[in-house]
């Protein structure tokens, strides 16, 4: 993304059908996980082609402080990340953005440190839920200073060993509770055993990302009883990795193919993932796309129309703003599912997407755990974004078919996707068609 301060971005409308080919950078969800648990392992990781974004950054920033070495360099013109683990010290503060990561990845891992870590972010970062995660690890010994409040800022009182062993909690708020329990604790006294209680947890692929981590590392690592992980304690191996293109990212460029009636294509799509954003293939074909995997990478071509979808995605919630921007510009109703976990995300996105879309000209009503969308005739506007960079690619969506869209604080995608005005802007308007 250009470096020019900008309040507004005026998202660009086509003049006709969207055709390109892009790459993507890494996975921000793959590319945190292997620095935990390269922070955790036994010998150096090295990292190919990781995400190198605000969140990625914090998390490296904040591994540095505790201790890890981290260096940065450069293979095959693609990003590369040392990391060298070492012993974990304490008396730090760590900054945690808006990243959900950073603030529940880490406190499990502050425990092994020797000495307070103290965690704060974002204001809105004060907001996001914590307890279920704060409440776990004090069930396993380790003490937290919170003043009750469950939520940033809290000090994490580390030790240099956690006891490990069984714990309980309802993670229905976020799998990145089960997460951030499993990154680390194969390195704890007894292990760890998690017994997930409550409502259907959401974005279950995200913790066979996590489990699928840990075993390349070396962990042993039984998932085979439902609501329930077990990690052995032990030893993790250092890292030899590259790391795959963020499939959610990808969203909004492939969307630009079906809505304009063009064709995206994206060289390197995994044959298999544990990215949830994977789903995107699925949804766009049925919202009237053809779409290809093949050898060479993800193919999406448009042409007969947009259709309406009822759908939950329950497991792959992070695609709900583009999905709903596809859906206000269908030829038919829309409704969306299973997705009420995302009101505690960056921000309450359900109520931001019904405001938002409802602003331009959308008829949309939020139920309890989702959307329904039916579409109207839209004009273009202001479109708020909440610090939210989901919205930002919300917002890119509708204006290919919406013009005068301008769009509010386009630098938050420096959360996940630096580059997305940039790309966007190369692949939705190409060159000799600029002003």
């Amino acid at each position: 993304m250009s470096d020019t301060p900008a309040s507004t971005w005026p998202a660009p409308t086509p003049s006709g059908e969207v055709n390109g080919t892009l790459r993507l950078p890494g996975s921000k969800s793959l590319t945190n996980r292997y620095l935990v648990l390269a922070a955790l392992a036994e010998a150096p990781s090295r990292l190919r082609a990781p995400l190198l974004s605000r969140d990625t950054t914090l998390m490296a920033q904040a591994l540095r402080r505790l201790g890890v070495g981290i260096e940065t360099g450069q293979q095959d013109g693609q990003p590369v990340w040392v990391v060298t683990p070492a012993a974990l010290r304490g008396e730090q503060r760590i900054d945690c953005g808006l990243a959900g990561t950073v603030m529940r990845f880490l406190p499990p891992l502050a425990a092994l440190a020797t000495g307070g870590v103290t965690f704060d972010g974002d204001p809105h970062a004060r907001n996001r839920p914590m307890r279920p995660i704060l409440d776990a690890l004090r069930s396993l010994g380790v003490d937290i200073e919170d003043e009750g409040a469950g939520t940033l800022p809290f000090t994490v009182q580390g030790k240099g060993s956690v006891r490990g062993g069984p714990v309980r909690l309802d993670a229905s708020a976020s799998s990145q509770f089960v997460s951030a329990l499993l990154l680390s604790g194969a390195r704890y006294d007894a292990g760890v055993t998690i017994q997930h209680d409550g409502p259907p947890l959401p974005s279950l692929p995200h913790i066979a990302m996590t489990v699928e981590t840990l075993r390349e590392a070396g962990a042993l690592v039984d998932d085979t009883e439902a609501d329930t992980w077990r990690v052995a304690p032990g030893s993790l191996s250092g890292l030899e990795v590259d790391v795959e293109p963020d499939l959610s990212n990808a969203a909004p460029f492939l969307a630009a193919a079906l809505v304009t009636g063009g064709r995206v294509e994206l060289p390197g799509w995994p044959q298999r993932t544990t990215q949830a954003g994977d789903e995107i293939r699925d949804i766009l074909d049925a919202m009237g796309a053809d779409v290809v995997l093949d050898q060479h990478g993800l193919t999406v071509a448009g042409g007969g129309g947009v259709n309406g979808i009822d759908i939950d995605l329950h497991d792959a919630s992070e695609l709900t703003p583009v999905v709903a921007a596809i859906a206000a510009l269908a030829d038919s109703p829309s409704v969306i599912r299973g997705v009420a976990h995302i009101r505690g995300h960056e921000t309450d996105r359900l109520a931001a997407l019904a405001t938002e879309l409802g602003a331009i000209g959308a008829d949309v009503r939020e139920t309890e755990d989702g959307l329904h969308i039916r579409p109207r005739p839209l004009t273009g506007g202001r479109f708020h974004t909440y610090a939210d960079h989901r919205m930002v690619m919300a917002a890119a969506v509708l204006a290919l078919a919406v013009p005068g869209i301008d769009v509010e604080d386009p630098a938050t995608v420096r959360k996940t996707l630096p580059e997305f005005v940039d790309l966007w802007t190369a692949l939705v308007t190409p060159a000799d068609s600029r002003p």
